[in-house]
C-alpha cells in the first residue's frame, strides 16, 4: 500500500507491533533479533508512510501516540490474518483442510468409502466430502471430465488410457438365494441347475452380468433369465429372500444383512469368478493433498478389513443344512 509516495512494508508494520507489546526500543529489538538502529529505521519509515508520528519517547521507552493506536488495531488484525493464513495453507498442504469430490458403487459405500471418510473427518475437520454413488458408465466419465477426485469401483470393463486403476481387495463372486430355496440343501449345485432360476442382477454392462453371462455362455447355456436390474444391492437383496429368485454378487455385499434375510451362499462347481476393486483417477492430473489423504486412508481402511473381503472360500458362509 502505497500513501503519499511512501510504500508499507508489512515487517515495519508487524515490527511496529513489537514495540507497541513492549514499550521499549530495546526489548523490542531483542524480541525480534534486530539491532535497535534498523528497528528505528523501520519505525521512521512506517511513520513517514503514515505521515505523522506513531510513537513519542518517555523516560521509560515509548508510548503510542493516538495514530499509533489506531494503527496499531489494524496492525494486531492483519496479524491475525496472517496467521490464519499461514494455518490453513499449512492445513491445506497437509490434506487437513480442503474438498474431496468421491464416486462410488453402492456396494462399496459400507465397507469402504464410510470407514476411509470417517476416519478422514476425524483427523481433516475442515475437510468436505461430496460423495456421488452411481455405476461405472456414470461415474468413469464423470472423473474423466474433471468432475470427480476418485473413483471407488469394480474394475472398468473398458481401460481408458488417461485413467489409473489402483486395486485394493479381491472378492470371490458367490450365487445367494433365500435359505428356503429349493437348491438352498443342495450340497453341490451345477450351473445347469441355475439355467432354470430367474435372477436379480447389476445392470445390464456392468462386470458382474458380463461375468454370469459368460459363465452360462461357456457351459453352452442360454443367458441368464433377469427379472430385476438395478445398481443398489438393497432392493435386490429383498427380491432374494422373499422369492426363489437368486442373486449374483460378492458374499461381503451381502454378509452383513444375510442373516436378518435369511439369504445363503449356494455351492455352485466350477464358480470361481473374482472381482478386483480399486480406486480409478486421472493419470497426470493435479490431486489435491486432502484427495491424496483420502486415498491413503482408504487404502489403509481396505488393508484392515481384508480378512473380511478375503476371496478364500473357507471365510465365506456356506448354506444351511
Amino acid at each position: 500500500m502505497i500513501i503519499g509516495g511512501y510504500h508499507l512494508d508489512a515487517r515495519d508494520l508487524e515490527y511496529f507491533a513489537v514495540v507497541a507489546e513492549h514499550g521499549n526500543l530495546h526489548r523490542a529489538a531483542d524480541a525480534l533479533e534486530l539491532s535497535q538502529p534498523a528497528l528505528s529505521m523501520s519505525l521512521r519509515r512506517l511513520e513517514r508512510w503514515a505521515g505523522t508520528k506513531l510513537v513519542k519517547r518517555t523516560p521509560k521507552g515509548v508510548e503510542l501516540t493516538a495514530v499509533g493506536h489506531a494503527l496499531l488495531a489494524h496492525a494486531l488484525r492483519l496479524r491475525l490474518s496472517f496467521d490464519e493464513i499461514a494455518r490453513e495453507i499449512s492445513d491445506l498442504s497437509k490434506g487437513l483442510a480442503g474438498h474431496v469430490r468421491v464416486g462410488s458403487s453402492p456396494i462399496q459405500i459400507g465397507p469402504l468409502v464410510s470407514p476411509a471418510c470417517t476416519e478422514l473427518l476425524k483427523v481433516a475437520t475442515k475437510v468436505t466430502v461430496h460423495i456421488t454413488i452411481g455405476s461405472n458408465d456414470v461415474l468413469l466419465p464423470a472423473l474423466r471430465r474433471g468432475e470427480l477426485d476418485v473413483v471407488i469401483c469394480g474394475s472398468p470393463a473398458t481401460v481408458h488410457d488417461d485413467l489409473i486403476h489402483e486395486r485394493v481387495s479381491y472378492d470371490k463372486f458367490v450365487v445367494y438365494a433365500s435359505a428356503r430355496h429349493r437348491l438352498a440343501r443342495r450340497q453341490r449345485v451345477v450351473m445347469r441347475d441355475l439355467s432354470r432360476e430367474r435372477w436379480a442382477l447389476t445392470p445390464r454392462g456392468t462386470n458382474a452380468y458380463q461375468m454370469l453371462e459368460r459363465l452360462f455362455e461357456g457351459e453352452g447355456l442360454p443367458p441368464p433369465a433377469v427379472v430385476m436390474e438395478s445398481a443398489y444391492i438393497v432392493p435386490k437383496m429383498r427380491l432374494v429372500s422373499a422369492t426363489d429368485v437368486l442373486g449374483y454378487t460378492p458374499w461381503c455385499d451381502v454378509q452383513e444383512a444375510a442373516g436378518r434375510l435369511e439369504l445363503v451362499m449356494l455351492r455352485v462347481s466350477g464358480l470361481s469368478e473374482m472381482r478386483s476393486t480399486g480406486m480409478c483417477y486421472r493419470r497426470d492430473a493435479y490431486q489435491s493433498p486432502a484427495a491424496k489423504r483420502f486415498v491413503e486412508i482408504l487404502k489403509a481402511t481396505a488393508g484392515e478389513s481384508a480378512g473380511g473381503r478375503s476371496a478364500s472360500p473357507s471365510r465365506i458362509p456356506r448354506q444351511r443344512s
